[in-house]
């Protein structure tokens, strides 16, 4: 499972085009299985999101992607940061991913959650319906997806998905690790103790222990080993070989959203910062091993400013996996 993963979230590079787009995502790709990660995940989405961009932006099908990388790396395991349950049947879901498996021989993860981008549903003719809605979803293909991952027939007459004894063939290489995303304490985070080999966290870092201790308690309830699952948290990250240098490069990316990230006083720019892994190497590193005190085995790096420069990634999975030592060492 994750101990140090990288996230591409972003397909619209400077100077890029639709002609160049894939090979400079290939590029972060070959660079983070190079440096120590030991996975390469990339968003699963139709639009890019509010934040980092504008509707109309280039954005690739996500496990188009990860079949073309999974021929590009060798040793880094390939999924999506998180896969939306609501795009696909969970049957089809589970042939993609096993299909997934079989390309890259044997590095597929499934990651996956509820779905929360409201405008792709709409635009694209999915149903989004209420929140609850999307939860029943996510559980009912969770009972339909995993079995067919562990070599099961299982069939389903649920409220929203039916299932007539599926076989999936090729079965996968290997067991491909199931992670839940999100942060929800009553629902999220009690489907990762029933089904899933990983949890992985998007709270500030104010919220973290209290996620931690509430996935605990939901496998102290259920009778799960706590100890099977990893619980990662995804973090944006930014880094460059001198502080100065990490300033300029974060400047220039918020300049382009009209945000004068320059032009912040001390106290502005602190706050800014640390919502992020930011900094010179000693800077990220620091950040990197007091988290680790928050009770999280691993971690997924999103470099979202500066990732489509090769350079950067490879500096931050050195940089992670000089800090973390055992923690960011192989997959399971």
């Amino acid at each position: 499972m994750t101990r140090l993963g990288y996230q591409i979230p972003n397909f619209s590079y400077p100077g890029g085009s639709n002609a160049t787009v894939f090979e400079a995502v290939a590029a972060q790709a070959e660079a983070a299985d190079a440096a120590g990660f030991d996975s390469v995940v990339v968003m699963d989405h139709l639009y890019q999101l509010p934040g980092l961009g504008d509707p109309d932006q280039i954005m690739l099908e996500c496990y188009t992607v990860l079949a073309a990388l999974s021929q590009r790396t060798a040793s880094a395991r390939l999924g999506a940061m998180v896969t939306g349950n609501t795009y696909r049947n969970p049957g089809l879901l589970a042939k993609i991913v096993t299909t997934l498996d079989v390309v890259s021989a044997g590095r597929a993860m499934l990651n996956i959650g509820a779905g929360w981008f409201e405008r792709e549903h709409v635009d694209f003719g999915f149903e989004f319906g209420t929140f609850t809605d999307r939860f029943e979803k996510l559980e009912e293909a969770l009972q339909i997806i995993v079995p067919m991952l562990r070599g099961g027939r299982p069939s389903l007459e649920g409220t929203h998905y039916r299932a007539n004894e599926i076989i999936n063939n090729p079965a996968p290489i290997g067991r491909i690790p199931v992670m839940i995303g999100g942060n929800g304490e009553t629902k999220t985070l009690r489907m990762v103790a029933q089904y899933a080999d990983e949890s992985n966290l998007t709270c500030g870092r104010a919220e973290v222990p209290q996620k931690v201790e509430a996935l605990a308690a939901h496998c102290q309830r259920l009778g799960r080993d706590r100890s099977e699952i990893t619980q990662s948290w995804l973090r944006r990250a930014h880094i460059a070989p001198t502080m100065e240098q990490a300033r300029a490069e974060m400047a220039d990316f918020m300049a382009a959203r009209g945000v004068d990230y320059a032009g912040m006083d001390d106290d502005a720019r602190t706050a800014f910062e640390a919502d992020w892994v930011f900094g010179d190497p000693d800077a990220v590193a620091a950040t990197l091993v007091e988290d680790l005190s928050l009770g999280i085995e691993g971690y997924v790096l999103s470099l979202v400013a500066n990732g489509h420069n090769p350079e950067r990634v490879a500096l931050l999975g050195e940089t992670a996996t000089k800090a973390l030592g055992p923690v960011a060492a192989g997959t399971a």
